[in-house]
């Protein structure tokens, strides 16, 4: 009696044990992958995005295609394959599309790609502008580190935490499209050169994260700095806003979503000055993740050790948790203020 009372206790024990550590190994993924985002690794690669090296990443000039090639490198050494062909990650913008551009080169998106399990036509983008303004007639560099350094090596953060997913076997159900496009600071044309050649149709494509300086206070917030300002997330899609709300509650507490400049009377009109404007006029709901402008914004001062890197970590992670659970949704959000 006593030998098969130690075996059943054994048993329940070993049960408990399993169900222990099945509970360990799936518990919130989500967590599990955005906490390899962290201020250390982005401040690794924005020393050398926004370094003097890049002068300034002009759009179409030697600095840009060195920072196109930086973001071409990491794809590859990370496994992430392009969606156009294999070891092929540049869209082609022609000179010619940069109308009203005096002077303008040729200049290229630069887009990777991670094909989702269940749903993989249906399609997330994250989207950042790796250009910035150049150099000076003195040769001073415009680093561009917040604008747009930051949202660029964040995308590269949250990309590499997708394929590390992808590894475990736990990627994304949709599709995750990683686009980094050029001359933003001309017009929005790398953006809107996509819109006009998306790679996968339009109407596939469930929403539009863009990250365009997230590494910098707003003076108006030194006394609140745990903030990040979201425009647009409630113009089109009730559901995005409603998705963002929730994934913030639960892993973003102590960071406040500000929709200061969400407002339609806003003299600034951000929603219309950054890329995720030409998906929204395309019926795409979207989110412009933003710190706001400060005396360095595009000054020969907005340089890498001006940069927040806990705080921005802290935003990276939020526009991680927010394009997982889209990307994860059994049901994917609609344009439902259309």
């Amino acid at each position: 009696m006593k030998y098969i009372t130690l075996i059943t206790i054994a048993v329940v024990l070993n049960a408990c044990n399993a169900t222990k550590t099945n509970s360990q190994e799936t518990g919130d993924v989500s967590e599990k992958y955005a906490s390899s985002i962290t201020a250390k690794d982005l401040k690794k690669h924005l020393y050398i995005y926004a370094g003097d090296a890049m002068e300034g990443r002009m759009t179409g000039s030697k600095g840009q295609k060195m920072a196109a090639e930086y973001l071409r490198n990491f794809y590859q050494d990370q496994n992430i394959p392009s969606p156009i062909e294999d070891l092929n990650y540049y869209q082609p913008v022609p000179a010619s599309y940069f109308k009203r551009v005096k002077d303008a080169k040729d200049s290229e998106n630069i887009v990777a790609y991670i094909e989702g399990s269940e749903f993989p036509d249906e399609l997330i983008i994250l989207s950042a502008h790796l250009d910035h303004v150049g150099m000076d007639d003195e040769g001073n560099v415009f680093n561009g580190a917040d604008d747009d350094g930051s949202g660029t090596v964040a995308l590269l953060e949250m990309a590499e935490a997708f394929q590390q997913a992808v590894k475990d076997g736990k990627g994304p159900k949709r599709s995750i499209l990683f686009l980094h496009v050029t001359g933003e600071e001309l017009g929005l044309y790398g953006s809107a050169y996509y819109t006009d050649n998306p790679l996968f149709p339009l109407a596939n494509t469930v929403a539009n994260l863009n990250t365009d300086m997230i590494g910098r206070i707003d003076p108006d917030k030194a006394d609140t700095p745990n903030y990040i300002y979201l425009i647009g997330s409630d113009k089109l899609s009730q559901e995005l806003h409603d998705v963002s709300e929730a994934v913030a509650a639960k892993y973003s507490s102590d960071l406040e979503l500000d929709y200061k400049f969400n407002d339609e009377n806003d003299p600034n009109r951000f929603y219309y000055r950054s890329d995720h404007y030409n998906f929204a006029k395309n019926d795409i709901p979207v989110i412009f993740y933003f710190n706001g402008v400060h005396a360095d914004y595009h000054k020969i001062s907005d340089t890498p050790d001006k940069i927040e890197y806990e705080l921005m970590e802290k935003r990276t992670r939020l526009i991680f948790h927010t394009a997982w659970e889209l990307s994860n949704r059994e049901v994917r959000i609609t344009a439902d203020k259309l």
